[in-house]
């Protein structure tokens, strides 16, 4: 049996390099591999284009690595939460490539399934669409959006196994499920890591031929990134 374990993080993020275009999933502070970012920002690797839904919070999640200057470039859809983020992008230090939602999903799906571009209704006539290719379909204009390429996707999953398969819980699913197997190799960062034959395999989200390497983390926080509470009548 094939395992995909590694014993250490520094080996899960082994040939991670300066320069590099990684994916990273997550939706705002759900589902995030916090302990592979905080790996990453020790090891101080830098100039990285990173693709995530939004850029975590100033000191939490993707936050840390713009602490530290370590990202070059964001593609992503939402961005509302850092200030960091938005002092970065108003003063020119940090690129910004704003995606719509479901334009960004797609673009990791398109990529983990071998698909190097599809077109889409979603941005036309908007700043989005400079620069792309323009087909009218049923009477309506699209655009065309190429699949991401990414050196490592790094996922975070609830359960998984040495071989790689992966459940999620709950909303922590988002963009974990396409964006595993979505980059040259996928790093998958787990609550807990059972041995092979543990899992159900009919409640399996990602088979483990889309993860080259899995490992338990040891620290998991889960924050609230906006608490809301109603008002006692």
């Amino acid at each position: 049996m094939i395992t995909k374990k590694v014993n250490t993080i520094q080996e899960a993020i082994e040939g991670i390099e300066s320069g590099m275009t990684i994916m990273f999933g997550g939706f705002g502070l759900c589902g995030i591999p916090e302990n592979t970012i905080a790996a990453l920002v020790a090891a101080s690797v830098s100039d990285l284009t990173c693709i995530s839904n939004n850029a975590g919070v100033d000191d939490f999640g993707l936050g840390l690595l713009l602490q530290k200057k370590q990202i070059k470039k964001m593609i992503s859809s939402y961005v509302g939460e850092n200030a960091e983020f938005e002092r970065q992008m108003l003063s020119g230090e940090l690129e910004v490539e704003l995606t719509p939602q479901g334009t960004l999903a797609e673009r990791c799906r398109a990529a983990q399934a071998g698909i190097p571009a599809f077109f889409t209704p979603a941005g036309y006539g908007t700043e989005v669409a400079e620069g792309k290719e323009v087909r009218e379909f049923n009477g309506k204009m699209h655009i065309m959006e190429e699949a991401f390429k990414a050196d490592f996707a790094i996922v975070k999953a609830w359960k998984g196994d040495e071989a790689g398969n992966l459940i999620f819980k709950g909303t922590a699913r988002n963009f974990n499920a396409c964006m595993a197997g979505a980059g040259k190799i996928t790093i998958a960062e787990v609550e807990e890591l059972v041995p092979v034959g543990t899992l159900d395999p009919n409640q399996i989200h990602i088979p483990g031929i889309m993860v080259q390497r899995i490992f338990q983390g040891e620290k998991f926080e889960k924050r609230i990134e906006q608490r809301t509470v109603r008002q006692r009548d």
